[in-house]
Formats: structure tokens, C-alpha cells, sequence
């Protein structure tokens, strides 16, 4: 487009033709083809030449020919000065951004912050109890203390005055509660709601302000059935009707844990082969497991066939809940009835790995691998493909047979037979 003659008046903006019509001061009036008419303001600085839109020129938001001088000579005299009017309009539209931000994240308390990273990550997680503690250790103890504050304000006091009243008393509660609370804020950070350290991190500074967890409560255990037990137990728990009742037997038998038994799927199983096939999103350690099914674990599977509803979801144990497996709480509450709360489901993984060891010539990463247990050395681990299937399918048989022919029961243990 030609370049037109210096000077411009209120009419010419309106009815100018297509082209680039300069009024000096480094302001010009650019009219495109199809009609547009828009503001410009060029200039020179290190020796380049820039040019920055000022507006539209026609239109509703029409920026007026004095109102465009007068930005013109604004930025003129912001280039004499030596700066360049484009670098401070990106400078003022950060400034911008960064006080919307800070506004954003003054309206989003800590509470918000937790409620949307328990959305964003909670289907991840690998049963309802894990969810619900979630939640409720949460709401105990941490947002009555800085729950309505803004998630950028929540510093070392605030997370220290929630954690020291149940740190000695609590332990294992308040451990759990450090860690989640710094997620949430880890969470407010990568999302620019918050910035600097966090003072809910462990190592460098928690550390230093309160005893290690390890330190004031001491490793406990679960309470687990003497190996020798176990043919006595099995035949009590054997007297007992209801879903619990099978589904603890076949805990036993498979040495899986809970979780793993009551949320198992029909479609998980092969009966024909004696495989139990575990997702690796309900595992542990996020790998896949296949477990070798025994006689008499396939005869627990085969007992529980005709309750099969898979448009139900498919769950060998359902629960109460439509759509819903057996409780957590199922196996717990049978133990209870049978006059064994000395006792805990997770504890008959240990008297499993008791036994192998005591009464057996199996080696150790046989007994690990049937309890899904990682390995500890990396080494080792890299080294190790397989699982040891065919081992373990024989070490699950003897383990059956075991308690199979060890039936006399123990004076501790009181048959009840009582619907589930």
C-alpha cells in the first residue's frame, strides 16, 4: 500500500481509501481492503523499527483521532526516554495476569484446594476407605485450623498447630495427615495458587520441629494365627454361613489381601486353569498379579457361581449396596462374631509366611512373590522376569493340604454357626 500525505483530519478517518495515511508524531491510520480501519503508532528504538496497534478507528470501540493523538504523543515520549512502549505494555499485561492470580488464589481456601485435588486424584485410589479417610482426617484435623483460609496463606504455624495436639497421641493419624496436607499445598502450587516452600514437607523441616513417628510409637503389628492353629481355625471358620464367611476362606487360601478378595471380579478368574488374574490398579504395587488357584480355593470360587450377576458389576462377593462388593468391614465383624477380635484378616498373610518358612523347604522369593510382596533390592529385581507361577501353584497346594489335615481344633477356638 502507498503511503499517503501527512496530516489527517476527523472526516478523512471515515472515508479514507485503503492504504496507510500518516497524521506525524509516529501515529498512522491503516484502512484495509475489506474496510477495516485501525490506529497505529510506529517508532524506532536500537535501531529497529516497531509498530504497536492503538485501536480500531471505526466501529463501536472506535478510538477517536484526538484520543489516538494523544496516546501517540504518550508513547513518544516514553521513546525519547528510551524505553519501548511494546516491552511496557507486555510488562502491564504480566502485572495483570499475576494480580488476577494473586486475586484467584486469595478466594481459594485451603479447604477448596483439598476438595478439588481429592476430585482430581481420588479415582486413582484403590478402595472407598482410603477415600473416606481421605476426607475425614481432613475435616478433623486440619480445617477447623485453616480450612477457610486462603490456600496461599498457610504457612508453618498454621500446620503445626493441626499436627502437635495428635503427634504423640495419634501417631500414625498425624503422619498420615502431614503427608496429605502437603499434596494439597504441593497441589496449590502447581496450579499458581500458592508459591514458595512448603511448610508441610518432611525432610528438612517438619523433621526438625517434631519427633520422628518411629520414635514415640512403636511398630505394631498384626495381630496374626499361630501357624499351628490353622487347620482348627479353618474348621470353625467353616461352620459359618454367609458371603464373609467365604470370603475369608478365601483370603486364607490365596494369602491375598483384603482388598484384593472383596473387590475381585468374575471376569478376573479362569476356573478352567486356576488362575486369578489381579488388574495391576489393585495391586500394591501397581503391577499386575496372577495367583494360582488351589482345589479348595477353586471350590469356595465354584460355590459362590450361581450369585454371578455381571450387569450387578460382576463382584464375586457383593454387597448390600447395589453395585457394591462386600464391606471392608465384612471379615472384620465375622472375626468378632466368632469370638476371635484378637485377631486380624491381614494378619493370616503372616501366618501364611510363618508356616512357609517353619514347616516348609520353599525359598523366601517364593513366599514373597505368592504374598506379592516387591522386591526390595533393584538389582535383584531387574534380574528377576518371571513370578514363579508353577512354584507358587505348589506352595498354595501345600498350604491347603496343610490345614487340610491339621482339623483338630484349638482350645481357643469356640465353632459358631451364625448367618452372615
Amino acid at each position: 500500500m502507498p503511503r499517503k500525505a501527512v496530516g489527517l483530519t476527523a472526516a478523512k478517518v471515515k472515508t479514507a481509501d485503503p492504504g496507510r495515511y500518516g497524521d506525524g508524531g509516529g501515529l498512522y491510520l491503516l484502512v484495509k481492503p475489506e474496510g477495516g480501519r485501525f490506529w497505529l503508532f510506529r517508532y524506532v528504538i536500537d535501531k529497529r523499527m516497531r509498530e504497536m496497534g492503538l485501536g480500531a478507528a471505526s466501529g463501536r470501540d472506535a478510538v477517536t483521532l484526538a484520543d489516538a493523538r494523544t496516546k501517540a504523543r504518550k508513547l513518544w515520549d516514553a521513546v525519547r526516554s528510551g524505553r519501548d512502549p511494546l516491552n511496557d505494555r507486555a510488562a502491564e499485561a504480566e502485572a495483570k495476569k499475576a494480580a488476577a492470580l494473586a486475586a484467584q488464589a486469595r478466594a481459594m481456601t485451603f479447604k477448596d484446594v483439598a476438595v478439588s485435588y481429592i476430585a482430581a486424584n481420588e479415582a486413582g485410589w484403590r478402595n472407598e476407605k482410603h477415600r473416606a479417610q481421605w476426607s475425614s482426617t481432613l475435616e478433623s484435623y486440619a480445617y477447623p485450623y485453616f480450612g477457610s483460609l486462603p490456600v496461599s496463606d498457610v504457612d508453618t504455624g498454621h500446620v503445626m498447630t493441626a499436627l502437635e495436639p495428635i503427634w504423640r497421641s495419634k501417631a500414625e493419624t498425624a503422619s498420615r495427615l502431614r503427608g496429605r496436607i502437603e499434596s494439597i499445598l504441593d497441589y496449590a502450587k502447581a496450579r499458581g495458587w500458592r508459591t514458595g516452600e512448603n511448610p508441610a514437607r518432611w525432610r528438612g523441616h517438619v523433621a526438625n520441629l517434631l519427633p520422628a513417628k518411629a520414635k514415640i510409637q512403636a511398630v505394631k503389628h498384626h495381630a496374626a494365627l499361630p501357624w499351628q492353629e490353622i487347620g482348627g481355625f479353618v474348621a470353625a471358620l467353616r461352620t459359618e454361613n454367609g458371603l464373609a464367611a467365604q470370603a475369608l476362606l478365601l483370603t486364607i487360601l490365596t494369602a491375598a489381601r483384603s482388598s484384593e478378595v472383596l473387590e475381585a471380579r468374575w471376569a478376573e478368574f479362569d476356573l478352567t486353569k486356576g488362575v486369578w488374574t489381579v488388574p495391576g490398579v489393585r495391586m500394591k504395587a501397581g503391577r499386575e498379579h496372577r495367583v494360582p488357584l488351589s482345589d479348595p480355593a477353586l471350590a469356595v470360587l465354584r460355590r459362590l457361581v450361581p450369585l454371578r450377576n455381571d450387569d450387578a458389576g460382576g463382584w464375586v462377593f457383593p454387597g448390600a449396596r447395589k453395585g457394591r462388593p462386600l464391606s471392608n468391614m465384612a471379615m472384620e465383624m465375622l472375626l468378632r462374631r466368632m469370638q476371635r477380635d484378637d485377631l486380624t484378616v491381614h494378619g493370616f498373610r503372616s501366618t501364611f509366611r510363618d508356616w512357609t518358612a517353619e514347616r516348609t523347604s520353599y525359598p523366601g522369593e517364593v513366599a514373597e512373590a505368592a504374598l506379592a510382596h516387591v522386591v526390595g533390592d533393584k538389582v535383584e529385581a531387574a534380574y528377576r522376569r518371571g513370578d514363579l507361577f508353577e512354584k507358587r501353584g505348589r506352595l498354595m497346594s501345600d498350604w491347603a493340604v496343610f490345614y487340610e489335615t491339621t482339623t483338630q481344633i484349638d482350645a481357643t477356638v469356640t465353632p459358631i454357626r451364625l448367618s452372615a
